[in-house]
């Protein structure tokens, strides 16, 4: 199905087929992790002497999943995730296309950039700061600034089932999630499983500046559009076959009344 539409009295059309870069969460298999949570887990279930199991003697399979969105596998949030009040990312993602750009980004050691972060960098991180960003930007011949995408190098397929706590993964410095702000983007996608430090002391400070929330705010601001518009979409996988440049995005959501909710982000390419 091609898709056409105008932008800045420009008219474009989608090419190919959508490209999915969300990770397929395979329960009781090989799957990313966050702080070591228990793993994504599904079992039959069983009621006297029903069971949900064709192959032990039931009619049907009827399976109960267990799982923790933020931490295995694809999901996005919303400010719900920072805030006191009852937000749902479900309300907040009410439209499914955006126009996006995708940027591939070599992180650096923390002692490389001069920029800052809360807390304290320590020498051992490995940042996304504001410096690579600008540069990676300037390589996109056609940006648009609706979602931004970040594609982590190298770009290993183990991302797929990475255990980050075996595998500490970078995150973005202040200065650059302030860059982020400063350029308007609505959605922001990543390939990290956070886009502050996993162990940041609580302040998850880069939520707080995508968010527009001031630090120890718990009550959010919903009449803000930067605040209550905004999500995040955390552990993506974009293949090293699609290039850095200009897509339409589509957000596919699982309908959660919840913060975050797992996610299926698709890309289409883009032509004239």
């Amino acid at each position: 199905m091609q898709i056409q539409f105008t932008y800045e009295g420009v008219s474009f059309a989608t090419e190919g087929l959508p490209i999915d870069i969300s990770i397929p969460l395979i329960f009781n298999g090989p799957q990313p992790n966050t702080y070591g949570v228990p793993a994504a887990q599904s079992e039959a279930y069983r009621d006297g002497q029903f069971v949900g199991d064709v192959n032990q003697g039931g009619s049907c399979n009827f399976e109960t999943y267990h799982f923790t969105p933020h931490c295995n596998g694809t999901h996005t949030e919303c400010v719900g995730h920072i805030a006191s009040q009852a937000i749902y990312v479900h309300d907040v993602l009410k439209e499914s296309f955006s126009l996006a750009t995708l940027l591939s980004i070599r992180p650096v050691a923390a002692t490389d950039t001069a920029d800052s972060y809360q807390p304290q960098l320590n020498d051992d991180d490995f940042v996304i700061d504001r410096a690579s960003l600008e540069a990676a930007l300037t390589k996109v011949k056609r940006p648009f600034f609706g979602a931004l995408i970040i594609r982590t190098l190298p770009n290993g397929k183990d991302k797929k089932s990475r255990d980050y706590m075996q595998h500490v993964p970078p995150f973005f410095t202040n200065d650059a999630m302030q860059w982020i702000h400063e350029k308007g983007f609505t959605h922001l996608l990543v390939d990290m499983p956070s886009v502050d430090r996993l162990f940041d002391e609580g302040k998850l400070s880069n939520h707080h500046i995508f968010w527009q929330v001031p630090a120890g705010v718990l009550e959010v601001d919903l009449t803000n559009p930067l605040t209550a518009k905004r999500t995040i979409t955390e552990m993506v996988f974009v293949p090293d076959e699609v290039l850095d440049g200009g897509y339409l995005l589509e957000m596919q959501l699982a309908a959660f009344m919840s913060d975050a909710a797992p996610s299926r982000p698709r890309l289409r390419r883009i032509g004239r």
